[in-house]
């Protein structure tokens, strides 16, 4: 069993104060404050680019979900403790915030494509673009009927829930981190749960990258989850992988991988 390390000690504590935090604060306003809002939304605070990264929930605010903090502070735990050892707590903080930062920036970009694509539509077929942002500030599941005519339902699903819709989790920080994990170990061997057949981290890490993308570009997730920011997993992968690729080619010690 590997030792947990410091810094993988105290993100876990941070994250776990963070998720008592949305139990009991009452109405949902930690999330409104610490969440990440679509910068479009009068609710967007620049702070959240960072404190997202140690909120964690369902999507709606009133079921919590325990399972996806477990699971991440599992992850952070089993790969971010060994890469923290050879790396050491300054690089390894400094790649863990760079990839919840690259997984936020391309899923907002992401986000802003689906959005405004919508929004050109309907500003075409005649609505004014101050009352239709009047009418999505309303709330989560507001919107004009008559955009129904103009928007196919996944449009419409896409327009209203981007703008008030929220990103929580660690789970971009912990893909570069994961990333940063199979450059350094590229012949360990790694097991999903519900598939326990060993797989090296080589083939393993990649795969399920290429299955966050697959799944973002389709808008389905393979494994039946909803709610999923594919690309900031993907994000955050790339992230820890081009940190880790200028480190390994440059300043870094290479001695120190083998």
């Amino acid at each position: 069993m590997m030792r947990i390390t410091d810094t993988v000690k105290h993100l876990i504590i941070i994250n776990v104060m963070m998720f008592i935090g949305t139990i009991f604060i009452a109405n949902g306003a930690f999330y409104e404050w610490f969440a990440m809002h679509f910068p479009q939304n009068e609710s967007f605070k620049p702070w959240q680019i960072i404190t997202h990264m140690f909120m964690h929930g369902g999507g709606d605010l009133q079921q919590l979900s325990i399972t996806h903090l477990l699971f991440n502070m599992f992850g952070l735990w089993m790969f971010g403790s060994p890469v923290e050892q050879v790396l050491g707590s300054k690089r390894f903080i400094f790649i863990y915030i760079s990839a919840g930062l690259g997984a936020v920036a391309l899923q907002v970009a992401y986000y802003y494509f689906k959005f405004y694509g919508g929004l050109s539509l309907v500003e075409e077929a005649g609505f004014n673009q101050v009352e239709v942002y009047e009418t999505l500030k309303s709330g989560f599941n507001m919107y004009d009927k008559r955009w129904e005519s103009v928007l196919n339902q996944d449009q419409l699903g896409d327009f209203v829930g981007i703008f008030n819709g929220i990103m929580v989790g660690a789970s971009g920080c912990l893909m570069g981190i994961m990333a940063a994990f199979g450059m350094m170990n590229p012949n360990a061997e790694l097991m999903l749960i519900f598939l326990p057949i060993p797989v090296k981290a080589k083939y393993f890490i990649p795969g399920i990258i290429l299955i966050d993308l697959i799944s973002g570009i389709s808008g389905q997730s393979i494994f039946g989850y909803g709610n999923i920011a594919h690309f900031a997993h993907v994000g955050g992968a790339l992230t820890g992988f081009l940190i880790m690729l200028y480190w390994k080619k440059t300043q870094f010690n290479k001695n120190r991988w083998n």
